[in-house]
Formats: structure tokens, C-alpha cells, sequence
């Protein structure tokens, strides 16, 4: 849902000169499942873990650029309003994820 709603924020013509922003969002909203998904495969709690905190600081890089969207004057900030909120839930929900992986065995 995160990913849909920055890629049709970033399908405005208000985007369409501000290609290295909008390149940039795109890699980092991508980037927080793309890091879950390859965490995961490894089979290996510490390595997941790692992952994990990646995809965290991308959900941070996508808040921070949506912000900088509408200092810019790019969009309105209801506008991003549930993206934001929505890399605020899914940074939580990793840090739960990484304190749950962190007090079971470890491999």
C-alpha cells in the first residue's frame, strides 16, 4: 500500500521535473519490502535482523522526502498524509519484529 501510494503521488505532473527526488523516493519505498523479502531468505536471525533494520532507515528516507515534497511546495501535506503515517506504522512493526527476533535462539 506504502509503495501504490508514493508511486501515484509521483505520477503528478508537479513531479515530473524533479527527477532526482523522484528516483530517489521511488528506490527507498522499494526498498523497505525488497530488504524484507531478502532478509527473510537467508534463514538466519541475525542476518534478518540486519535487513530488517535497513528497510527501517528506508521507511525513515521516504518519510524525511515526503516531508522535503511539501516544503518544496511539490504537494499538499494532506496529500501524503497516510504515506507518512503509514512509514511511521511499518517502522514500528519493525522495530517489534527486530526486538522479537533478537530474544529467540539465535542462529
Amino acid at each position: 500500500m506504502l509503495a501504490k501510494n508514493v508511486f501515484e503521488l509521483l505520477n503528478t505532473p508537479d513531479f515530473d521535473r524533479e527527477y532526482a527526488l523522484k528516483d530517489q523516493l521511488k528506490r527507498a519505498v522499494i526498498s523497505i519490502t525488497n530488504n524484507i523479502a531478502e532478509g527473510s531468505e537467508y534463514n538466519n536471525n541475525r542476518q534478518f535482523v540486519r535487513f530488517l533494520k535497513i528497510a527501517k532507515g528506508s521507511c525513515a528516507e521516504v518519510r524525511s522526502m515526503l516531508v522535503l515534497a511539501t516544503e518544496l511546495k511539490l504537494c499538499e501535506r494532506e496529500r501524503i498524509r497516510s504515506s507518512y503515517d503509514l512509514t511511521i506504522e511499518i517502522a514500528k512493526a519493525l522495530s517489534n519484529f527486530i526486538k522479537y527476533l533478537s530474544t529467540i535462539r539465535k542462529e
